[in-house]
């Protein structure tokens, strides 16, 4: 019985080090997520005023503008979710 808890414990420390994640790794993503929707939103905004000035067609608007929505609408969702996870957690008993 011995050799088996021995065994079990070797394993485990051997495996820990593979779920831990490596430093900054998910400060990195969100600063990508979050500089990929400061972009979408910029160029948005450019063609739009390229638009307004004459210099983009009425297609290139038309498809900035619903990449923007779409980038809009999936900021909120998330937002959304993490405000529900935050509450679900304040109302965990303790």
């Amino acid at each position: 019985m011995e050799i088996g808890t021995l065994s079990a414990a070797q394993n485990y420390a051997a495996q820990r080090p593979a779920t831990r994640p490596s430093d900054g790794e998910g400060a990195s993503v969100f600063g990508r997520v979050a500089m990929d929707f400061a972009q979408t939103l910029a160029h948005g905004e450019q063609v739009a005023k390229d638009a307004m000035v004459g210099k983009a067609d009425p297609h290139s608007l038309v498809q900035a503008l619903a990449q923007t929505e779409l980038a809009v609408e999936t900021a909120v969702t998330v937002r959304n979710k993490v405000v529900e996870a935050y509450q679900e957690i304040l109302r965990m008993p303790v």
